[in-house]
């Protein structure tokens, strides 16, 4: 059958299907709605007799609570939203929230049901996180909800905002991060999590460069530009993306006083893949397609990632392990092998008064293994031969009691969904006492007993060594040392194919590679003459840290700079072989589209100007709040519409890109009371901002222009004070829908918050 004919067929069957008397199917969509979702589906049942019968039987709900946690399961996920920590408009936004958009909800009735006013988690410190009966679907339908949604939606894109479910907050805070911490998130996509940690990192804004970073990792190469989008809203020079295997993710080398040394980390989440029963609220697919065997599949790769997370972690470090997942096998039994097998390298830490406030259940100290049909057995031993592939020792609870009771299971947390309006979700804090015991490096002569320990431990899934020490181990047990690995590193980095400062793609050869292919990052070398007149222009301070500004090319004019902190600097330097770095550092400059009439060729970009702010010492304009409500709002203005003091500082400055700086009045404490930093643009006779859309948004809204509509094509946004339109909107400032399908493409991560050659300026 033809294409034509097939398409003549379908329409036929459209016809067909449409209620008789509509003319669009219009009343036809109704009853479709009426019946179930809307596009003809039915409604899933919630009911599985399999998942009831399972964690009835293993008892992880106390007496008397079935019915409530059952219950809770069928209700729609209430929405969450987090305010992000680190950012000195965190009170502002928190204010705003409270007495303009909060107030506006009270009395409020959405689809006869009342909208109960948002009421902050009673266990997330300085009530930063918040959650609401709105469901998602409802804050996106709902017309009388259209200017919170908004204001939510803008917030998120630009970085102020997480919407992030409540539970999942939970890891990054018992991970106890510090700005020093060098940080480790193995299966980071989409980066909610991730976003946390970043926060941590710059508890104290007043640091730009904190010593430690977050390497946040994911196995899909697509997700991994998600990462990167999330990673981009809050501007770190901290964070980096890479590409690889959790469960084989390489050990990474750097240099310390001139010898190289390997990477351990201080702290590793490792929040795994897991079978996601704990998410039955948002994801109703769970409730028809769960059975048993999703949790017998994943815990080898489970093990196998917690594994590899403890090789990497210091001495004295901490690990958080969690799922989505309230089921033993994917939980207690991986934490329980890893400490039988850590032979006391590991132990659970006591988390239970690091969050008051929140409530939980301990973990289980027995369970039993149930098959997808059913069938249960109490310990290995009753496993039939026929079972050894699906069913593995690794998911039993140990048998000696007092090996049991050493474990302190108990110390695990699971969240279940009723005792706070929450979804399902599981915790288990891990501290490292010493280093694995396929890690200790063995006397001379004696290396063949670590290498037999390791080739006793259990056998995977698939019948390999699930959870036995990487390669490098190996080697390591086998009397190859740290010295002869880094003489064999240093022999291949000095093998004349590598580039100073350049650091690409591992090769091929190396390492079978997945999606695209990444450019280089390549660091600008001490004479590069690109930077002087960068450094005279903006009259830098001797203190900054030039070496650590990189670009995304070898060849050509370097259109943007980035900049990084100088730890991940080092890790870049040294690992090129090793690993694959999808994105790191944060845009600073970019190159004017016709930077050679100025006396500098970049300009400096919105998205890393808090970091860069510190170190510049000229062109800087300090304007009122008024300036800034006229900047944002207007497209051009003239010189002359800003005030006399702005005017004085700005008339005798060359054309070229400027610092705007807000600095808060404390006598006027209705004033917003926190900094502002911008990038403008001192035109010839007139002034404008390079700040994308949704950042423009936000300040305007802190200081109480309430944003009424928002026409993304025209690119205009209208206050209730005036109907100005702001400037024209600039590569970054896409709608959210854009951002999503960039977020798929290998250029996503060198559009930020600049365009590639830099916008128009004015003359």
């Amino acid at each position: 059958m033809g294409r034509r004919a097939r398409c003549r067929r379908l329409q036929q069957q459209q016809q067909q299907r449409r209620p008789e008397g509509t003319e669009d199917g219009a009343e036809g969509a109704g009853k479709r709605h009426d019946a179930g979702w809307e596009g003809g589906y039915p409604e899933i049942v919630k009911e599985n007799k399999l998942f009831e019968h399972y964690y009835q039987e293993l008892k992880i709900v106390p007496e008397g609570e079935w019915d409530q946690f059952m219950a809770a399961l069928r209700e729609p996920l209430p929405a969450t939203l987090r305010i992000t920590g680190y950012k000195s408009h965190a009170k502002e936004i928190l204010h705003c929230l409270k007495n303009k958009y909060f107030k506006e909800l009270e009395d409020l009735e959405v689809d006869g049901q009342k909208v109960e006013v948002p009421q902050p988690l009673s266990w997330y410190p300085e009530e930063l996180a918040w959650h609401t009966n709105l469901s998602r679907k409802i804050l996106r339908k709902s017309p009388q909800l259209e200017k919170f949604h908004q204001f939510l939606v803008s917030e998120t894109e630009s970085g102020n905002i997480s919407r992030q479910e409540a539970v999942s907050m939970i890891p990054p805070l018992l991970l106890n991060a510090h700005p020093h911490h060098k940080i480790l998130d193995m299966c980071a996509a989409p980066g909610s999590k991730t976003t946390q940690l970043i926060e941590m990192l710059h508890a104290d804004m007043n640091v730009p460069f904190p010593e430690g970073f977050v390497i946040a990792n994911d196995v899909d190469n697509k997700r991994c530009y998600l990462l990167v989008h999330q990673a981009k809203r809050l501007s770190s020079p901290c964070i980096m993306v890479v590409n690889h295997d959790a469960s084989s993710i390489p050990r990474l080398m750097i240099d310390v006083n001139g010898k190289k040394e390997v990477l351990f980390y201080d702290r590793i989440l490792c929040d795994v893949p897991c079978s996601g029963d704990g998410t039955m609220r948002k994801n109703i697919d769970v409730w028809k397609k769960w059975t048993t065997l999703n949790s017998l599949q994943l815990h080898g790769l489970q093990l196998r990632i917690a594994t590899r997370g403890a090789e990497q972690l210091v001495e004295g470090g901490r690990m958080v392990y969690s799922t989505c997942s309230l089921n033993p096998i994917e939980d207690e039994a991986v934490i329980a092998s890893l400490l039988e097998k850590s032979e006391g390298a590991l132990e659970l830490a006591d988390v239970s008064s690091e969050l008051p406030g929140l409530k939980w259940m301990p973990g289980l100290t027995q369970w039993k293994v149930m098959t997808k049909d059913g069938q249960w057995f109490a310990e290995w031993d009753e496993v039939p031969h026929s079972r050894h592939t699906q069913i593995r020792p690794t998911m039993f609870p140990p048998k000696d009691p007092e090996k049991l009771q050493a474990m302190h299971l108990e110390r695990c947390l699971r969240i279940l969904p009723h005792h706070q309006n929450t979804g399902g979700f599981f915790v288990a804090v891990l501290v490292k006492k010493s280093s694995m015991p396929w890690n200790k490096r063995p006397p001379k002569g004696e290396s063949a007993k670590p290498r037999d320990l390791v080739q006793s431990s259990p056998a995977g899934p698939t019948g390999e060594t699930a959870v036995g020490p990487s390669e490098l181990e190996r080697k390591l047990d086998t009397g190859i040392g740290d010295a002869e690995i880094i003489q064999r590193t240093e022999d291949l980095e000095n093998n004349g194919n590598k580039k100073d400062g350049v650091c690409g793609p591992p090769p091929s050869k190396k390492m079978k590679l997945f999606g695209f292919k990444e450019d280089p990052f390549v660091f600008i070398p001490e004479d590069d003459p690109l930077f002087p007149p960068i450094q005279k222009f903006y009259a830098l301070d001797p203190s900054f840290p030039r070496m650590n500004l990189l670009t995304r090319t070898t060849e050509g004019k370097k259109r943007q700079l980035y900049m990084v902190s100088k730890e991940l600097r080092n890790v870049l330097l040294n690992n090129s072989e090793r690993m694959k770095v999808i994105n790191t550092g944060i845009k600073v400059w970019c190159r004017n589209s016709s930077g050679e009439e100025f006396d500098c060729a970049f300009r400096l970009a919105q998205e890393g100007i808090y970091t860069l702010y510190p170190f510049i010492n000229s062109r800087i304009i300090t304007v009122s709040l008024e300036d800034v409500k006229i900047l944002l709002t207007q497209e051009n203005p003239f010189l002359r519409k800003l005030s006399s003091e702005t005017y004085i500082q700005a008339k005798d400055l060359a054309k070229g890109s400027v610092v705007l700086k807000y600095e808060p009045d404390p006598t006027k404490p209705d004033t917003l009371q926190c900094p502002i930093v911008l990038c403008g643009w001192r035109g010839k006779a007139s002034m404008r901002t390079f700040v994308p859309k949704n950042e423009r948004l936000h300040y305007l809204r802190m200081m109480g222009l309430e944003v009424l509509a928002e026409k993304r094509k025209e690119g205009t946004a209208v206050t209730d004070e005036s109907a100005a339109t702001s400037g024209p909107l600039e590569d970054d400032e896409v709608s959210a829908d854009q951002r999503a399908e960039q977020a798929a493409s290998p250029d996503a991560t060198s559009t930020g918050s600049d365009s590639a050659e830099g916008a128009t300026v004015p003359r």
